[in-house]
């Protein structure tokens, strides 16, 4: 019993790989256009909209990877946001624009190594495929996207850690 205890005593004070989180911050310009333009509220929205695309895709296998980072460069709404509509009287939610997103990501290994990084953008260029959509549907559809271009970008880059066979 004793010999037990000390065994799982020197595994508690081994330094352990654990299972990372996920980040996600604006660039600069991002953060600017929240505080001028869109208001900051929406900046709860993207992030919310963000981490539940990644966490669906990774359904299951968010423990054999270490931190996700990903930076939200840009976003474009396809409506108008509640602050734009305080701000510009004419403005309504029928009022529609080009939308879409620009993001980086990457993924660490359990050790903390870069194992993938993952670019993406997706702006839509049709301006008749806007009717009947939310204010922020194009980037919402880049965020999908986005997320699935990361899962598979690092079962690409690291085969083992995905639970592949690399027989």
């Amino acid at each position: 019993m004793k010999t037990a205890f000390i065994g799982l005593v020197s595994l508690a004070l081994m330094p352990a790989a654990y299972a990372g989180d996920i980040h996600i911050t604006f660039s600069d310009e991002m953060v600017e256009d929240l505080q001028d333009d869109y208001g900051m509220r929406e900046a709860d929205y993207l992030t919310e909209q963000l981490r539940e695309d990644i966490m669906q895709e990774f359904d299951g296998k968010l423990d054999m990877y270490g931190d996700i980072t990903v930076e939200i460069v840009d976003a474009k709404p396809n409506r108008p946001t509640f602050q734009q509509m305080g701000d510009t009287p004419g403005l309504s939610m029928r009022s529609v624009s080009l939308g879409g997103a620009k993001l980086t990501g990457s993924i660490e290994d359990l050790d903390g190594n870069v194992i993938s990084v993952t670019d993406y953008r997706y702006y839509e260029n049709d301006i008749r495929a806007v009717v009947g959509r939310a204010t922020w549907s194009d980037a919402n559809r880049a965020f999908d996207r986005f997320a699935r271009k990361l899962a598979k970008d690092v079962e690409a880059a690291a085969p083992q850690a995905a639970g592949d066979d690399v027989s």
